[in-house]
């Protein structure tokens, strides 16, 4: 680790010194408006092993990101703080090497770094929001580290045609895995993987991962399972704890059942009927959980206006994991129909339409009175739906309805979008948020024009009910979900 936090800090100077070698010729690599990073260059080709080296691009990007969090109502007992007001920036980057591909075969390496700075001491690192990915919890609370430096990407690759072969520590794009590279560091997998595009008018994605590295871990993790051992400190952290994670599918449980939890993945998206793209995925865990997706998206142009209607159709699958932690992710099972079953699904519908610089979307979701949908690896089941930020809308019986309007500045490389969402959970279950209403304003720059500095401004304003009676108890309310957040990015590629 030490070696990683000097090259991190190695990769941070290189970072800085570029800032006076900016050229005018069009990026070799840029971001898209979700943050995902995509190269604009094709890689080389090599005549030899070492053409390979020297043909090789190295790709670097200088980032910093603010988080402020207000809740409306700060939450102590016992002197000891479950929510509290949180302030945090990261500062870091990412230095990447590609080589050229020689034969077909090639490699690449990038290493990651966040420094946190916040406003909470080190026994309090649990209490921040958004920010948390600034840096890790388990690292800070265990022994004091505020910043994280690792090679997140790490793999070999082989190209054939129009198919491409991975091996190693990669990213991995699909309905439930995503990088979501959204905060300082994205989220990885380790394993092997393929897409394909030799098929006409399809592209085919398969994957078998080993490990996953959320954005705030320093290390590789297990894929679904929690780190929880009783009385030993901060244990949670050490594997997957991310929000979307059930908290019962703890890894002695697995361990003791002989379950590895091994991550499967095929998607498959085809676009031969015009004006029609129509994707499948299947998404597993054997032994625990999978699910299957179905959505069709379709195309309508009237003058200047454009029309896509789309509709998504999950079911998820137990298939051994309800019965190790139960039908709630939180493992309270009071109010659910089949306390120790994770069957369920999750519908999808929405409209897009687009007219000059204008954008707009309506949409509804909806997931079944049975069990919460598990997804950990960054993928969101109503993203691109009714999904809107910092929110996890895929709770059992749980009905949102979102709406969203955009108008791009074009002379200005500016887009403003403003979204509202009101996000109606199951009051008769104990561990699932009360009702709330969202809205989310984001401020934009550098996305159209393949820049090589962005930035982001997002605020969002929840306000929950708090009069929502908390089932089983007398006199006692669901906690308020109400708060304010602010987040500010600024991104520079090189």
């Amino acid at each position: 680790m030490k070696i990683e936090r000097f090259a991190g800090f190695a990769a941070m100077v290189m970072l800085g010194a570029s800032l006076y070698a900016q050229t005018l010729h069009k990026p070799k690599h840029s971001l898209l408006p979700n943050m995902v990073h995509i190269y604009n260059e094709k890689t080389q080709t090599a005549e030899n092993m070492e053409e390979m080296v020297t043909k090789g691009e190295w790709y670097g990007r200088l980032r910093t990101h603010l988080f402020v969090d207000k809740w409306a109502h700060e939450l102590q007992k016992n002197g000891k703080y479950f929510r509290k007001d949180n302030t945090i920036a990261g500062i870091g980057g990412s230095l990447t090497y590609r080589t050229a591909y020689y034969q077909g075969f090639g490699a690449t390496a990038g290493l990651y770094f966040t420094q946190g700075i916040g406003n909470l001491g080190r026994d309090n690192t649990y209490l921040y929001k958004a920010g948390k990915d600034t840096l890790s919890r388990y690292d800070r609370l265990g022994e004091g580290k505020n910043y994280i430096a690792v090679f997140a990407e790490a793999y070999l690759e082989y190209r054939y045609s129009h198919t491409d072969v991975k091996a190693g520590r990669q990213i991995f794009e699909s309905f439930l895995t995503a990088s979501n590279d959204g905060k300082m560091i994205p989220n990885t997998f380790q394993g092997i993987s393929v897409i394909s595009h030799d098929l006409k008018d399809t592209v085919f994605k398969a994957a078998y991962f080993t490990r996953q590295k959320l954005r705030d871990h320093s290390s590789f993790h297990h894929l679904l399972a929690t780190g929880f051992v009783k009385d030993v400190p901060y244990s949670y952290y050490t594997q997957n704890d991310d929000a979307g994670m059930h908290r019962g599918l703890s890894l002695s449980k697995l361990k003791a059942r002989g379950i590895d939890d091994r991550l499967i993945v095929f998607e498959a998206k085809n676009s031969s009927i015009d004006n029609f793209l129509l994707t499948a995925n299947y998404t597993a865990v054997p032994d625990l959980l999978s699910c299957a997706m179905m959505q069709v998206d379709y195309t309508l142009k009237r003058g200047d206006w454009t029309f896509r209607p789309g509709l998504r159709y999950m079911q998820q699958f137990d298939n051994g994991a309800g019965v190790i932690g139960g039908a709630s992710k939180k493992g309270v099972v009071a109010g659910y129909k089949d306390p120790t079953s994770l069957n369920s699904w999750l519908l999808g519908v929405r409209l897009d339409t687009k007219v000059d610089e204008w954008t707009f979307r309506a949409a509804y979701s909806q997931v079944a009175d049975k069990a919460d949908i598990i997804a950990p690896w960054r993928g969101f089941p109503t993203g691109g739906f009714t999904r809107l930020m910092g929110q996890y809308n895929w709770d059992a019986n749980t009905k949102t309805y979102a709406f969203k309007a955009g108008y791009d500045f074009k002379s200005y490389d500016t887009k403003i979008v403003g979204s509202f969402g009101y996000q109606d959970f199951d009051d008769a279950k104990a561990a699932v948020s009360a009702d709330d209403r969202v809205a989310v304003l984001e401020v934009m720059q550098g996305f159209d024009s393949k820049a090589q500095i962005y930035w982001k401004a997002r605020y969002a304003h929840v306000w929950g009910d708090e009069h929502t009676p908390l089932p089983g108890s007398v006199g006692k309310y669901k906690l308020d979900p109400s708060y304010d957040e602010f987040r500010f990015e600024v991104d520079y590629l090189f």
